[in-house]
């Protein structure tokens, strides 16, 4: 086991628990609590009813609210990819979800237009320049408009699943589990760490959207407690906003990833690297084709791991490898 994946194992592990799952859960388990507690639901609501009397009381209402949240936390993990995937907008499933899916997706392309038109406007002054290489960031953070999603954080990770190695002619979303394994440890942890933040908030998103349903059934008849319902969508919001900004920093890492390790993937695959950027590109269509199981590529093997064709010329790799000195 590598430094990285020996320090995850331990405190990593741990903390992405912490983060991603227990920390959401016990903020909805909590406020859920409390709101029960001060009768909400049965009538008029009294904060103080929520406060435990006695120790014996407060010992079991700490030990109810763990193992609440503990429970709560082991139910939603299988479905992590699910709470992500829908706040990325997949809604095609249902022909309501779908048609609304098709507006908001609408609204994203005129966005991204109107985006295009400021990064290509001419800048007259140093403010507008400043203003013009804002837009053009921004675009580049988003993908081609023929392949829009519905929502931000759809768009902000898709830029990354459909760009980062189809720069080199591999199909990101295909090839993305192959070349993870590839990676340096730092890389790792720069990767775990982003997905990390962006489950986190994402789970948090949620966490507050349901919390405002919750306000709302609990409050409809205390127009004094309606401001509760508001700071839930706020912090939903907020939690929303910062999802899509550790997306980006995600999609950012994943161009990285490709830049500094395709070629460890090509070694992995023991086959031979390339002598230039055409003999790249092809070499990546016919991976591409593999693992998509469009096709089976013509590519002879190299199990000389480490080398190009360039560094065999004297036929000194023959010697090393036959010598089995490591590499």
């Amino acid at each position: 086991m590598t430094r990285g994946a020996d320090e995850y194992a331990g405190g990593g592990f741990v903390r992405r628990v912490v983060t991603v799952q227990l920390v959401p859960c016990a903020v909805f388990v909590v406020s859920l609590w409390i709101v029960l507690r001060a009768g909400a639901f049965t009538g008029t609501c009294r904060w103080e009813r929520a406060v435990p009397g006695t120790p014996a009381a407060t010992a079991g209402a700490l030990t109810a609210l763990m193992a609440g949240t503990g429970l709560l936390a082991l139910l939603l993990q299988p479905f992590q990819v699910r709470a992500v995937r829908v706040l990325e907008g997949y809604w095609g499933r249902w022909p309501v979800t779908a048609a609304l899916a098709g507006v908001l997706t609408e609204v994203q392309r005129r966005r991204w237009e109107t985006l295009r038109e400021s990064a290509a406007a001419p800048a007259s002054d140093a403010v507008a320049t400043s203003v013009r290489a804002d837009r053009a960031r921004r675009l580049s953070a988003r993908p081609p408009a023929h392949v829009l999603l519905p929502t931000a954080l759809g768009n902000a990770l898709r830029a990354g699943e459909i760009r980062a190695g189809e720069r080199y002619g591999l199909s990101t979303l295909a090839s993305w589990p192959r070349i993870y394994m590839q990676v340096s440890d730092r890389m790792a942890d720069a990767l775990r760490s982003t997905r990390e933040a962006l489950d986190a908030a994402t789970n948090l998103c949620w966490c507050f959207l349901a919390l405002s349903v919750v306000s709302a059934a609990a409050f409809y008849d205390e127009p004094g407690l309606w401001w509760l319902c508001g700071c839930g969508l706020l912090l939903a919001a907020v939690a929303y906003k910062g999802a899509i900004t550790a997306a980006q920093t995600y999609s950012g890492l994943m161009h990285v990833v490709y830049d500094l390790h395709r070629f460890d993937l090509v070694e992995a695959l023991h086959l031979r690297l390339p002598d230039s950027p055409e003999d790249e590109e092809e070499l990546f269509a016919q991976l591409s084709d593999l693992f998509t199981g469009r096709g089976k590529p013509d590519l002879p093997y190299d199990h000389r791991v480490g080398l190009s064709p360039a560094d065999d010329t004297d036929g000194s790799a023959d010697s090393e490898h036959m010598d089995g000195e490591p590499r």
